[in-house]
């Protein structure tokens, strides 16, 4: 079974940053487009960039222009990278593939304080 694992989460004040690291069973980054969510209490899980297999990657609105992200295919890591960080970024953050078909993982807890 594909196993992710999500980490690099924290506190971190308004306007910070943050880098976010994914690892996924080996093989998994090669076989399927990947992509990074979250999910703040009480709203729906959210997609935040889809990192393909191949070509360019692509951001959703959510937090566009404020996000990077890469992939080591060799090492079926991800990571993301996040930067002026605003309270409402205040989340768990996963990675899975996109459409999400992997059994999610733990995620990692970000909290954004002022």
């Amino acid at each position: 079974q594909v196993q992710l694992v999500e980490s690099g989460g924290g506190s971190v004040q308004v306007g910070g940053s943050l880098t976010l690291s994914c690892v996924a069973s080996p093989g998994t980054l090669s076989q399927t487009a990947m992509g990074w969510y979250r999910q703040a209490p009480g709203r729906q899980r959210q997609l935040l960039a889809t990192v393909p297999r191949g070509g360019d990657k692509i951001f959703s609105d959510v937090m566009n222009g404020r996000i990077a992200v890469s992939k080591d295919t060799a090492k079926d890591s991800m990571v993301l990278r996040m930067r002026d960080l605003k309270p409402e970024d205040t989340a768990v953050y996963y990675c899975n593939a996109v459409p999400p078909k992997i059994s999610w993982g733990q995620g990692t807890q970000v909290i954004v304080s002022s």
